[in-house]
C-alpha cells in the first residue's frame, strides 16, 4: 500500500526502508533534506492518494502534537494517522476526539525493535477501531518479524502506547537486574570471567534474552565497561507506567527501583547518600573520606 512516513530518523528512516523492501511505496518527510522525498507536510499530502494513511514517527510531546495540528489542516475525511512514537496514552485519546471532529481517523502504535528492527522485524503493539486496524495491517504485517509474531491490536485507541509504555516499564527492571548481577560478579573475588558468564547464559538458561544478547556484545567491545559513563536517561515511559501502577493501585516495587537507580546515575555525588555517610558517622563512628574510605570501626 501507500503510505506517508513522517520522521526519517534511526526508528523512522529504518521503518520506511523495511516498508520499502516489502514493495509499499513509502513518501517520506523529514526536516533533514538529505533522507527525505518531499519539502514539506502539505507536499506530502498532494502526493498520497485519497484515503491517505500517514505514519507520525517524531520524539513524543510538543514535536507530535504539532506535527498532527498541521496535518489535520491538511488531510480530508477518511484519512487515517498512525502515530508510532511514545507518546502518552492519555494524549491519544484526547488526539482521537479531536481529528474525529473533521472525521480523519487514528491509530496508535508503540513500536519495539530500536536499530536493529530493519534486519529482524518490530514489535508492533497497536490501538484504535478494528475497521482502521484491519486498513493498515498490510503495513503493521510487514514491519513484524518475517517469520510472524511481534503483533498485537491490544484494544481501542490509547491501548498500544499503553501496553508499549509496560513493555518499557517491564526492560527497565530486565536491565537494572542485568546491571545488578554484573556488578555483584565484578565486585566478588570469586568470578574471574563476567564477560564470559553473561555469554554462557545465552543458551539454555531461564535469563536468556535479546537483552542479554545486547549485554553481551557491549562486553566484548569493553569487557570492563570502563569507556561508558554510568549514567542512564529515561524516557519518559518509566515514569508513566509508575504512575499508571498508582492510578491503579497496583504494586510495581521492580519497575518503580529501577526508574529511581536511573535517577541515583545522574549523581556524581549524590545528597541521599551524604546523609546516609554523615549517619552512620554520627552513631557508628564510620567517617568517609572523600577518596572513599572508611575510618570507622564498630559495627553498624
Amino acid at each position: 500500500m501507500q503510505l506517508g512516513m513522517v520522521g526519517l530518523g534511526r526508528m523512522g528512516g529504518n521503518m520506511a526502508q523495511r516498508l520499502r523492501d516489502k514493495g509499499h511505496e513509502v513518501v517520506g518527510f523529514d526536516f533533514d533534506p538529505e533522507v527525505r522525498d518531499v519539502a514539506s507536510l502539505a507536499e506530502l499530502v498532494d502526493r498520497l492518494a485519497a484515503p491517505r494513511t500517514v505514519w507520525v514517527m517524531v520524539p513524543a510531546g510538543d514535536p507530535t502534537d504539532a506535527t498532527i495540528r498541521e496535518l489535520s489542516g491538511l488531510l480530508a475525511e477518511g484519512d487515517l494517522i498512525i502515530e508510532g512514537g511514545n507518546s502518552h496514552y492519555v494524549d491519544d485519546r484526547r488526539r482521537a476526539e479531536e481529528l474525529k471532529e473533521q472525521g480523519v481517523h487514528y491509530i496508535d502504535a508503540g513500536v519495539s525493535g530500536g536499530v536493529w528492527g530493519r534486519q529482524n522485524g518490530y514489535g508492533i503493539m497497536v490501538g484504535g477501531a478494528a475497521d482502521d486496524v484491519a486498513r493498515a495491517k498490510p503495513v503493521f504485517d510487514s514491519l513484524t518479524p518475517d517469520e510472524g509474531g511481534g503483533y498485537v491490536h491490544a484494544g481501542g485507541v490509547g491501548a498500544g502506547h499503553f501496553v508499549k509504555m509496560v513493555h518499557n516499564g517491564i526492560e527497565y527492571g530486565m536491565m537494572q537486574a542485568f546491571a545488578e548481577g554484573f556488578e555483584l560478579m565484578a565486585a566478588s573475588d570469586v568470578v574471574d570471567d563476567v564477560p564470559g558468564t553473561f555469554d554462557s547464559w545465552r543458551e539454555g538458561t531461564v535469563v536468556r534474552s535479546w537483552l542479554l544478547d545486547l549485554l553481551v556484545r557491549a562486553l566484548e567491545d569493553d569487557p570492563g565497561l570502563e569507556g561508558i559513563r554510568g549514567y542512564a536517561q529515561d524516557s519518559g515511559e518509566g515514569r508513566w507506567t509508575v504512575q499508571a501502577a498508582v492510578d491503579h493501585a497496583v504494586p510495581a516495587p521492580v519497575i518503580t527501583a529501577a526508574l529511581f537507580a536511573r535517577f541515583a546515575s545522574r549523581q556524581d555525588d549524590s545528597p541521599a547518600m551524604k546523609v546516609v555517610a554523615a549517619l552512620r558517622n554520627q552513631f557508628g563512628g564510620h567517617a568517609v573520606t572523600k577518596s572513599g574510605g572508611d575510618a570507622g570501626t564498630s559495627p553498624a
